[in-house]
């Protein structure tokens, strides 16, 4: 909150999307000059305290410009030539731009995955919500080099749909998804010169999916539907989403600011309360943590980390990256969260100190068995 103050901005933490259109400018190679002016805005709210993961595309666009006459293979493995190519292209940009202002930029590839197993998500959702600390800019994309597009359950298939489970992971306030279209219109702009902009979609229902079908770029993987697909994913999971024109002027500033462009999908819910629901539910607990009267107070008053000097004892059998219950010492439920170690480790380690864990165990996996960042305190 402290952030939004400071830099006068609506939204603390953004991820930004980028479209291989936009960062093509719809030609086959990534355009220095649109990608330069998309990072001076990011770099100067960055410099103002709002934080920001970029999840774009344009990978496999820069590989297949890189290879040249070999550009005109077609089949999976050689997508994964050209994203291998192409990524190593896209971070050079990327980096160098970033470099300008003093900024550090990480990358992080993920796949499907990577966020359906427990332990992975927690890995992923961690790292980058280090990195945010850190005051670095992550730079995210598909891992497309190993994502195979005929087992859907291995591949996201489109960067918007990666960049709406990239706001679900760490919990953002704002989806900007911006391609080269100013938001989703009532008809095919390009076909339909009558076609209006929607300013805000309060529901995504049926009738707004049949305006978008079939709108796919020739570049990009994915159109206005893919984003839709987005959109409805990121708002009912608490994170507001504007899709929007990127080669507008100040557009990352301007929408962040709380100008009205392009087009608003409200949050369903509030990002806690969202959370909340999946995390209370009860459908992923597979275990309860005891923890004694200073622990209750540290979570609830304090908004401090679970450390095992404050557990008493756990029942059920759950693995590192499992969702817990956590209860008092008369067993009144306080709230839930995602444990860094599995149910033996914590039975190892209950009551000590966190500096004695590695002693303990051998290894260790963090001095917080669960961090304030996966908890939900009732």
């Amino acid at each position: 909150m402290d952030n939004k103050k400071k830099s006068g901005q609506l939204y603390r933490r953004i991820i930004v999307k980028l479209g291989t259109s936009l960062l093509t400018s719809g030609t086959d190679c990534l355009d220095r000059e649109i990608m330069s002016g998309l990072v001076n805005q990011m770099a100067k709210l960055h410099n103002e305290g709002v934080e920001i993961l970029v999840v774009s595309s344009g990978a496999i666009a820069a590989g297949r410009y890189k290879l040249g006459h070999f550009r005109d293979h077609r089949g999976i493995p050689y997508k994964h030539v050209l994203a291998s190519i192409g990524q190593g292209q896209l971070m050079n940009i990327y980096d160098q731009l970033f470099s300008e202002s003093g900024i550090t930029v990480a990358q992080a590839l993920l796949s499907k995955s990577d966020l359906t197993d427990r332990a992975g998500y927690l890995n992923a959702r961690n790292t980058l919500l280090a990195l945010l600390e850190l005051k670095v800019i992550c730079i995210v994309n598909e891992n497309d080099v190993v994502a195979i597009d005929e087992i859907k359950e291995e591949k996201f298939g489109d960067n918007d749909n990666l960049s709406a489970m990239v706001a679900n992971l760490v919990d953002a306030d704002l989806l900007l998804i911006l391609s080269d279209i100013a938001g989703l219109y009532t008809a095919d702009p390009h076909r339909d010169p009558g076609a209006s902009l929607i300013p805000r979609v309060d529901k995504i229902d049926a009738g707004i999916t049949e305006i978008v079908k079939g709108t796919a770029g020739s570049l990009g993987t994915g159109g206005m539907l893919t984003k839709i697909e987005a959109a409805r994913l990121a708002t009912s999971s608490g994170v507001a989403v504007v899709i929007a024109d990127g080669r507008e002027p100040d557009i990352i500033t301007r929408i962040t600011a709380g100008e009205k462009i392009g087009t608003l999908f409200p949050p369903a819910a509030g990002s806690l309360e969202s959370r909340k629901r999946w995390m209370m539910s009860g459908l992923s607990t597979r275990g309860k943590l005891i923890v004694d009267k200073g622990a209750v107070e540290a979570l609830k008053k304090q908004n401090r980390s679970l450390l095992a000097a404050g557990i008493i004892r756990t029942e059920g059998k759950f693995q590192r990256g499992d969702t817990v219950d956590i209860c008092d010492p008369e067993g009144n439920h306080i709230g839930c969260g995602i444990t860094n170690y599995n149910a033996p480790d914590i039975t190892a380690i209950k009551g000590v100190h966190s500096k004695s864990i590695a002693d303990t165990l051998g290894y260790d996996y963090g001095s917080e068995v669960i961090h304030r960042n996966n908890l939900v305190i009732l």
